[in-house]
């Protein structure tokens, strides 16, 4: 079966109706299935984070945003590699080789997960993998603008591209069903402590217990302990006390401060804690969970997918060496393309990536804290909905507006987000609010993605394989989101348990960004309309 086609001129009326638009609309089922794949296979390390301190892995609050920031990494930089392969390859055989890398982390993070002992970098390679999946979006977008006529190419795009989010949104909502589910391997305990319980545990034992039992602690887990106590509170205990003792420093904390300490600690520890001071306590949940399920289920999806891409797509006779496709960078509105994808995608990605880690590390310290994964789901699910709507809207009214819209949206949302306090939270009362903001921002990108797919094949229409590469190229940079946003988040809550600086300069970067597109994509007389 040849590989290349032999003809392909999507504009000509008469070849459109007679045999490219069922090669097109076959190529782009077969390739937005398996970016679904994709997207849940990159965003697969964001949920199965959160559940690894409960497991008993001894990972901190900052290497578990490592593990979430690290696939967006690799996606940032696969996906500059992913698009220059596309006019070298093309679409069959980079789709049947991109979906079959994708076992590795699938089978690899499966493994991993089923033991305690295995180490941090370990995890960080596997992270590192699943950007494989990341990587894609940046050779299957292009090919499926080259695949139709322009007057098609915003709504297949936002097909492709809002349906392909959903794989987020798969891999956060499949995780919580499919942990009952043994597909290889035995069961885990996973440990979950309740603060409020915790809290009544505290109030009902002894200082001198409480001290006890802090005491037989080694040193290492005393100091993780007393970490997760605000620094002006162990500040003003330890004036108080005049000590510099760990054992009396605990013993002087309040007993909410106290509770709260060892219930945000590694749940196995916080176990052994609460366990040895009130063996009947109702503060302590260990349930089984077949965790490896959550990395093995996408295996079989892969590999049909693979075989079934090999079978059954072709690719365009567009070739081009890396040399010849490097002249998008002499071009300003590449450049420009960049910068108002990395606002839409960007924050989308990053968002999504973030969000379970920020529920759990913002709100989960207070009394009936909310489980993170009951929530994260919907996020993707409604930024890849509105992209999927707002595509065929693209269509109709252009991109640039939507992409301003976006920006507007993204800015409002972040301004009351600071202001009201709802990122560096008091009360659980705050929570809804929050959810709902960061859901309309979530919205918000789902526009912005649809309206800046459909602009830059009209800003660079004159060569529309430039398009195609500024396609790949924006999507690569983009795809630093989850690294940026886990990274500058985790930063943030580890120094001060807030996230106010990062949402201030996602502030003053949606300005920037919908500033120059309106400038020079929207506004009237602009130098490219779109």
């Amino acid at each position: 079966m040849k590989t290349w086609l032999e003809k392909w001129d999507p504009e000509d009326e008469i070849f459109w109706k007679k045999t490219g638009s069922k090669i097109a609309w076959k190529t782009l089922i077969i390739t937005t299935l398996s970016l679904i794949m994709s997207f849940g296979s990159w965003f697969m390390m964001s949920v199965i984070a959160v559940k690894l301190p409960g497991l008993g892995f001894p990972f901190s609050k900052d290497q578990l945003f490592w593990l979430v920031a690290i696939p967006g990494l690799a996606a940032g930089f696969l996906r500059i590699i992913h698009t220059f392969i596309l006019p070298i390859f093309g679409t069959r055989h980079v789709v049947t080789v991109a979906t079959l890398l994708k076992l590795i982390p699938a089978i690899g993070v499966g493994f991993a997960v089923m033991d305690t002992n295995t180490p941090f970098w370990v995890f960080v390679l596997l992270a590192f993998a699943t950007g494989f999946g990341g990587g894609d979006f940046s050779s299957f977008m292009p090919s499926t603008s080259l695949f139709f006529p322009k007057r098609l190419k915003g709504t297949a795009l936002g097909i492709q591209a809002g349906i392909g989010n959903f794989g987020v949104s798969l891999a956060q909502f499949v995780t919580p069903l499919i942990l009952s589910v043994s597909i290889y391997g035995a069961s885990s305990v996973f440990t979950s402590i309740n603060a409020k319980e915790t809290q009544n545990v505290f109030i009902d034992s002894t200082i001198g217990k409480q001290k006890e039992v802090f005491a037989a602690l080694d040193t290492k887990a005393q100091n993780n302990i007393l970490a997760n106590v605000k620094k002006p509170v162990l500040d003003s205990v330890i004036a108080a006390t005049g000590s510099n003792e760990n054992v009396e420093i605990f013993a002087a904390l309040p007993q909410k401060v106290k509770s709260r300490a060892i219930a945000n600690s590694n749940p196995k520890l916080a176990e052994k804690i609460i366990n040895k001071i009130s063996p009947d306590n109702e503060a302590v949940k260990n349930i089984n969970i077949y965790i490896q399920s959550a990395a093995f289920w996408y295996s079989g999806f892969l590999l049909g997918l693979a075989l079934v891409s090999w079978l059954f797509l072709r690719s365009i006779p567009m070739q081009a060496s890396i040399k010849e496709q490097m002249d998008i960078f002499k071009n300003k509105h590449t450049w420009y393309c960049t910068i108002t994808y990395l606002m839409t995608f960007g924050t989308f990605a990053g968002l999504s990536a973030a969000f379970p880690l920020m529920i759990k590390y913002l709100y989960g310290d207070f009394p009936d804290a909310p489980d993170p994964l009951v929530y994260a789901f919907y996020g993707p699910l409604i930024g890849s909905a509105s992209r999927v709507a707002f595509g065929f809207v693209a269509d109709k009214i252009g991109g640039a507006i939507l992409t301003t819209i976006t920006g507007i949206g993204i800015l409002v949302g972040a301004i009351i987000l600071v202001t009201q306090g709802l990122v560096s939270p008091t009360s659980m009362d705050q929570f809804p609010l929050f959810v709902g903001v960061i859901l309309a921002i979530f919205f918000f990108t789902g526009i912005g993605n649809a309206g800046t797919f459909r602009q830059f094949p009209i800003i660079f229409s004159e060569n529309q394989r430039q398009a195609a590469g500024v396609i790949g190229w924006t999507a690569a940079i983009a795809a630093f989101g989850p690294f940026i946003f886990s990274i500058f988040i985790g930063n943030n809550i580890a120094a001060n348990g807030t996230v106010n600086q990062f949402f201030i300069g996602l502030i003053v970067f949606a300005i920037l960004a919908t500033a120059i597109n309106w400038w020079f994509y929207n506004r009237k007389g602009c130098e490219k309309p779109s």
